[in-house]
């Protein structure tokens, strides 16, 4: 056979070829959260062309690259008392990670486990000292996009949807967000609109929230004695945003007969309120957000597809905590400067608590995270959140359920989950696709199992 890539010879082949797959494959090795300084910014550092990597103490955040005789490294220096000073080191082998602790004094911790030397695996989270690194798929440099700027990530798909909400937002490109109960959806569409630059008012609905007998009345209007109780005219909140942005949360849980109503405002531009003969012109810009699969329930016929072609603009996705480990820093720390301003500055974690907030699955997102800080902020002695103020689900696992109180369903169900996790390795969302099922519904089975996917990883 021939070289693979034409006016080469094979060994310059192979060399080129294994670059080039180390950078499609490249990733970020992130400074995740620093116990003692829980509002530090994130720190990600790009592993592309880098051979080894050594963490150790230094006074201050230091990431820097070294070059010798053609080898290339990375230092990496935290201000973290619990460090040695040179504490441990990430190898490249065959295209993978390895982690070995350089003899320190505190050990390291892998995925809540010590460990002398271990392949370093996609996601996986790194306890040295008190500091967490989280290793995450590399994405393009963040940019200083304002979407980026009010919304911080580290996660690289998220980041690049970020990126490209800085030009959609300011035009009249319909904007759907998906995302699971919690995720931040509504700020999300809070953020589309303040960069929009509209200058009208934002205004939300949740669809699921209403009767379907009100819906139409709060979305489109009426004139008073249209029906039964409308004793005065109501003006509807297309109208009422209109020259702004209106948000409709859950838009799957929207009747049909206001789904007809919704695309012929899109349509036409203008709203009929119920009970008037003259219709309203209107500048709306729309976005929606839902957790559900709007193509699925269109399929079912629960869902108009005239007006999901409709809606088809732009399709943000708001990831789960569980798949972006690597901003729960940021996220901590926003949300401790939220509830405790001035005292926030004073609040530190013990490294167990940490693991556990890094280790929780978090199956209510970001609204669980704040209401577990919230309480652990308050219960914190001398200003350090320990693990004993944290929510029993967070720091305790789901207690292990019993093979013999399982029917003979859950036991085919259990052994099945244990076989695919032991063939992905741990790869939640491996073993999803195999079942063909959602990553949520896998989470709640190992919740109720009392499974680990880390103890699939070794």
């Amino acid at each position: 056979m021939g070289s693979a890539l034409p006016g080469l010879d094979e060994s310059t082949a192979d060399e080129l070829s294994m670059k080039r797959a180390q950078r499609r494959t490249s990733l970020d090795l992130v400074l995740a959260f620093e116990c003692h300084r829980p509002l530090a910014e994130p720190l990600a550092m790009g592993l592309a062309g880098v051979e080894r990597v050594v963490i150790g103490r230094a006074k201050s955040r230091v990431s820097e690259l070294v070059e010798r005789e053609g080898v290339r490294s990375l230092r990496v220096g935290v201000p973290d008392r619990w460090m040695s000073a040179e504490h441990v080191q990430l190898t490249r082998v065959l295209g993978g990670w390895v982690v070995e602790d350089l003899e320190s004094k505190n050990g390291v911790v892998l995925d809540g486990r010590p460990v002398q030397k271990q392949e370093l695996r996609e996601g996986a989270l790194l306890e040295v000292g008190h500091t967490f690194f989280t290793l995450r798929k590399g994405g393009p440099q963040a940019s200083k996009g304002r979407a980026r700027e009010l919304i911080p990530t580290q996660h690289a798909g998220f980041g690049s949807d970020l990126d490209r909400l800085d030009r959609v937002a300011p035009s009249l490109v319909p904007v759907v967000i998906l995302g699971e109960s919690g995720t931040g959806k509504e700020l999300l569409a809070q953020v589309t609109h303040r960069l929009s630059g509209r200058k009208g008012p934002f205004l939300a609905l949740n669809c699921a929230a209403l009767p379907k007998t009100l819906v139409e009345s709060e979305l489109f209007g009426h004139k008073r004695g249209a029906f039964s109780g409308a004793d005065t005219d109501r003006t509807g909140l297309v109208v009422a945003s209109s020259g702004g942005s209106l948000f409709l949360d859950e838009i799957g849980d929207l009747p049909l007969e206001a789904q007809a109503s919704l695309l012929r405002v899109l349509q036409e531009r203008e709203v009929m309120p119920l009970g008037s003969t003259r219709a309203v012109k209107v500048d709306l810009r729309l976005i929606v957000a839902t957790h559900r699969d709007l193509e699925a329930l269109e399929r079912a016929g629960q869902f108009r597809a005239d007006l999901l072609a409709r809606l088809a603009g732009f399709t943000l996705r708001s990831p789960p905590l569980r798949e972006r480990r690597e901003d729960l820093g940021p996220l901590i720390a926003r949300l401790l400067e939220r509830h405790f301003e001035g005292r926030a500055q004073e609040l530190t974690f013990s490294s167990e608590a940490a693991r556990a907030i890094f280790r929780h699955a978090w199956p209510l997102n970001v609204r669980e995270l704040e209401r577990a800080l919230m309480t652990a902020g308050v219960l914190a002695e001398d200003g350090e959140i320990s693990l004993e103020a944290l929510p029993l689900s967070v720091r305790q696992p789901a207690p292990k359920v019993e093979a013999q109180t399982l029917s003979d369903r859950e036991k085919q169900r259990l052994s099945k989950l244990q076989a695919l996790l032991k063939e992905h390795r741990g790869n939640v969302t491996a073993v999803a696709d195999a079942l063909g099922k959602s990553r949520m519904q896998v989470h709640r089975w190992l919740k109720r199992y009392g499974i680990e996917p880390e103890d699939f990883r070794g």
